[in-house]
């Protein structure tokens, strides 16, 4: 068996620069890091890797391709992620508009949401967002040739879902340290409205985007 470590290289560093990319799933975490803390940030860092890996296996296997050639499937599928997205922008523009007694005020009275919650909103985020799909369809066909073999299939998985977890945990270890948690609280409301402009944005290129 012979393969091409030069060429994964490559495979992997396109997926680093891809997933490691300020987005949707990686402002998500940073935030709730900063916020909630570490192990809140890891329950969603959690989803966000799960639904990477289900997007990976279905790339692998040729799925992704049938259904990203059905144009109504991938379209409810970007409406979906588009307005999900814009749910966020809203929960977060409102956050950075609201003053910091008010908002420890409502943190107080607000239910706790479980680490499964917060599991499922990773997962949610990254199933309904289609560059995760296309995403890993970019990296498959990169990294696989008409010479690739099942074992090369099986790197690129494996090597992109330790990268997937080093990078997703990565962010929410960082972000939950007592420097960034300080920096947080005086930075709070601009960070929300970047995470607000960030979400939006997002939402609405996918919603306004063309088939």
């Amino acid at each position: 068996m012979s393969v091409d470590w030069h060429h994964l290289l490559l495979v992997f560093t396109v997926y680093i620069v891809g997933a490691a990319s300020p987005g949707p799933s990686n402002m998500r975490i940073m935030g709730v890091a900063m916020h909630q803390g570490r192990q809140p940030a890891l329950m969603l860092a959690a989803g966000v890797i799960s639904g990477s890996f289900f997007w990976g296996s279905m790339a692998a296997t040729g799925v992704s391709a049938i259904l990203a050639q059905y144009a109504q499937a991938l379209f409810a599928l970007k409406i979906a992620g588009g307005l999900y997205l814009l749910f966020l922008a809203f929960k977060a523009g409102r956050s950075a508009l609201t003053p910091d007694e008010r908002l420890k005020k409502e943190l107080a009275a607000a239910p706790t949401v479980s680490g499964l919650g917060l599991y499922r909103r990773g997962l949610l985020m990254h199933l309904t967002n289609p560059k995760a799909l296309l995403g890993w369809m970019a990296t498959m066909t990169l990294g696989l040739g008409p010479q690739a073999t099942p074992a090369t299939v099986a790197i690129i998985l494996a090597g992109c879902g330790v990268l997937s977890i080093t990078i997703f945990c990565g962010y929410a270890i960082v972000f939950s340290t007592a420097a960034m948690t300080q920096g947080y609280r005086k930075a709070r409301r601009w960070i929300e409205g970047t995470l607000a402009w960030v979400f939006g944005s997002a939402g609405l290129k996918l919603l306004f985007s063309r088939p």
